[in-house]
């Protein structure tokens, strides 16, 4: 399955989970340990950042992101937006990067990977 693909000048950047902290160990029969919502939300982000670096492309030319927030266990189950926010405004609306793309962010009741409370999916364009 693409990662990332072109269409145009367009760049579609499929659901992007976080790197685990620390991997499963299927023969103790332990889930992977992702962090809390920031430090998945950072480690996305910082995904992304490289598949678009890859392509050419840079965190400023997002135009559309799309944030699916699992409930956190630690938070009796709600979605942390202020933790996904805390690291969100360290990539978007910066001095150093003032873009911010179109977002829509969403709590489901769970993702692909169990422990993971975050998933990302972007679209860029490439300036003409």
């Amino acid at each position: 399955i693409a990662t990332a693909v072109w269409s145009g000048d367009t760049l579609y950047v499929s659901g992007q989970l976080p790197n685990p902290t620390t991997p499963a160990d299927p023969a103790k029969g332990t889930v992977a340990v992702y962090g809390d919502t920031r430090a998945q939300t950072d480690s996305v982000l910082r995904k992304i950042e490289g598949i678009l670096k890859e392509q050419g492309l840079a965190m400023g030319d997002v135009v559309m992101m799309h944030v699916y927030l699992a409930g956190d266990p630690a938070k009796g189950n709600a979605m942390d937006f202020a933790g996904m926010m805390a690291s969100f405004t360290q990539f978007f609306g910066t001095a150093a990067q003032p873009n911010k793309p179109a977002r829509s962010t969403v709590q489901v009741s769970a993702l692909v990977a169990p422990g993971a409370l975050v998933e990302i999916d972007v679209v860029a364009a490439r300036s003409k």
